[in-house]
């Protein structure tokens, strides 16, 4: 049976959620990712803690404390009710911070592990002929770290459309504005109504399946790198 109108716009929404998730974190980890794989400060281990912590949190506990942070009586609600901007809790926009930060480390480790893996060596050669920092970062290192950027933004992207409990926690369910594909899902399941449901989860397998094989073949271990090796 087709999807209803309703799953179409929470496909709609998801998609729009994941995509601007992932950009954001792909800006906002690429560098913080860069200080982890060059830094030797004593503040490395207690940031990557941080970063990592959502790996090991219950999302029911992150959606606590952002509706904490985020309600009229949170630091960041108190802030955005100064500029005019209401509260966060229930609206898209809330929806993005908490999946920014409920996605973090599926964004920022792959790029870690990514510029460690590239050694100084690329570096120390670009040095030598002049290039500044930047220029050894924009035009050395990037192009070298692509896998990882790829590995990142696949990664980012279906975590982002696999979350439940923190979207449900600062989003809830509204039609059109914070439901997405797995509340839609959930709302068909606690409706019992199974044909709906089967159509959602099957799709969402599907896009599961993808994704695996898709890291799959930017490893550099499917039959498409095979086939480039055997070709070379």
């Amino acid at each position: 049976m087709p999807l209803q109108a309703e799953d179409v716009q929470a496909l709609v929404l998801t998609a729009e959620l994941a995509s601007l998730t992932t950009l954001i974190l792909l800006v906002l980890g690429t560098p913080v990712a860069w200080w982890l794989a060059h830094t030797r400060s004593a503040w490395k281990g207690p940031v990557a803690a941080v970063v990592a912590l959502p790996l090991v949190l219950p999302p029911t506990v992150i959606g606590f404390y952002l509706l904490l942070l985020m309600g009229p009586n949170g630091l960041v609600g108190q802030f955005t009710q100064s500029l005019g901007w209401g509260l966060l809790p229930f609206t898209f926009k809330g929806l993005v911070v908490a999946s920014v930060l409920h996605s973090l480390p599926f964004v920022v480790q792959p790029l870690t592990q990514a510029f460690e893996a590239l050694g100084p060596r690329p570096l120390e050669v670009a040095a030598t002929l002049r290039a500044g920092p930047w220029d050894r970062f924009v035009t050395v290192a990037l192009p070298l770290a692509k896998p990882g950027f790829l590995t990142a933004a696949v990664l980012g992207f279906a975590h982002t459309v696999g979350e439940f409990g923190v979207v449900l926690m600062i989003g809830g369910n509204i039609p059109g504005a914070t439901r997405v594909l797995s509340i839609a899902l959930y709302g068909h399941v606690e409706a019992n109504e199974v044909n709906e449901a089967q159509w959602l989860a099957a799709g969402m397998v599907a896009f599961g399946f993808a994704v695996m094989w898709l890291l799959y073949l930017v490893s550099g271990r499917g039959p498409m790198s095979a086939r480039g090796a055997h070709h070379a």
